[in-house]
């Protein structure tokens, strides 16, 4: 089925249509009770529950974004082009959040929509999570405490040198989604107009984390290209078939740090790497926000898959 954002808006997959009408109550950055919106076209992934996650997947809305949290369910939701207009292109879209939430609005919805507008098909990748406190005053709580900042580095070679943090978090179960997703859409290539040499991944922030992880460590996902956006910075060991990668980070984002050191191991791979470091967009700008260097960071996106012959049957 072809999504699109009007006829989502008649389906009652209701969540943007919320976001929308509600959007000036959120620009404050303050959590807001949200309904759980109706999807009728995210289809079961069936990778399994979550371990020790008593509470119930729940929404808020925070900065005028449909976000969602304790999942326990993976779901992929198709965005496909208006017929005629499909190139066989495809990509799995990453929202992110910490692998606490998900930006289902600024970086899944609405960036899936973008894509499918220049003809490519889009899979929006609802991750499994880890758990967060079941009500909503007890998540605000823990989303505002006070965090200690990371402690600059001494000098430009003590940052190209820092070592990338470990995972906090046990990323099993998202790698899992994740190649639930690919195999899903290799399986249903014919019906969506896939061409299965021609199927991407791009996540934001902790979904940049997961495209990076699914590319380091899955046997079965052969991505074409991936796209880490705001994603970490640090130096990773790249597989000799890794795929080209498109970056992008903003230098007031807190996850730059001045390091290179993922960049730097592509290039000295020898895979293809195109990185676009913006002078502002701080963090989870998704398509951007107003009066940012970094909100033609699409425009550059499709413009590397189309000279990259990514947009282009073979």
């Amino acid at each position: 089925m072809t999504l699109t954002l009007k006829n989502l808006a008649k389906s009652s997959l209701v969540a943007l249509s919320v976001l929308f009408a509600n959007i000036t109550l959120a620009q404050d950055g303050t959590i807001y009770p949200l309904d759980a919106p109706e999807e009728p076209n995210a289809i079961l992934l069936g990778t399994g529950g979550v371990a020790d996650q008593p509470a119930s997947e729940s929404w808020f809305r925070q900065w005028g974004d449909p976000m969602a949290r304790n999942i326990t369910t993976a779901t992929l939701t198709p965005f496909l082009p208006e017929p005629g207009k499909a190139n066989g292109a495809a990509v799995i879209v990453a929202p992110g959040g910490g692998f606490r939430w998900l930006s289902m609005g600024n970086e899944g919805w609405e960036v899936a929509q973008a894509l499918a507008d220049q003809g490519i098909a889009a899979f929006v990748l609802k991750y499994r999570l880890h758990p967060t406190p079941e009500s909503l005053e007890d998540f605000s709580a823990w989303m505002n405490r006070p965090r200690t900042p990371a402690p600059p580095s001494s000098s430009d070679a003590a940052r190209e040198a820092t070592p990338p943090r470990p995972p906090q978090l046990d990323l099993s179960n998202q790698l899992e989604d994740a190649e639930a997703a690919y195999a899903m859409i290799l399986d249903r290539a014919e019906e969506w107009g896939v061409d299965t040499d021609r199927i991407g991944m791009i996540g934001f922030s902790a979904g940049a984390g997961l495209t990076m992880h699914s590319t380091l460590n899955s046997e079965s996902m052969k991505l074409a290209f991936i796209g880490p956006i705001y994603g970490g910075m640090g130096p990773v060991d790249v597989p000799a078939d890794a795929p080209p990668m498109f970056s992008v980070i903003a230098t007031d984002d807190f996850l730059f740090r001045g390091q290179f050191g993922v960049i730097d191991s592509w290039y000295k791979a020898g895979i293809p790497v195109e990185f676009h470091l913006y002078q502002n967009g701080g963090h989870g700008f998704g398509l951007g926000n107003p009066n940012r260097t970094s909100n033609r960071w699409f425009e550059a996106f499709i413009h590397w898959l189309d000279v990259n012959e990514f947009l282009a049957a073979k």
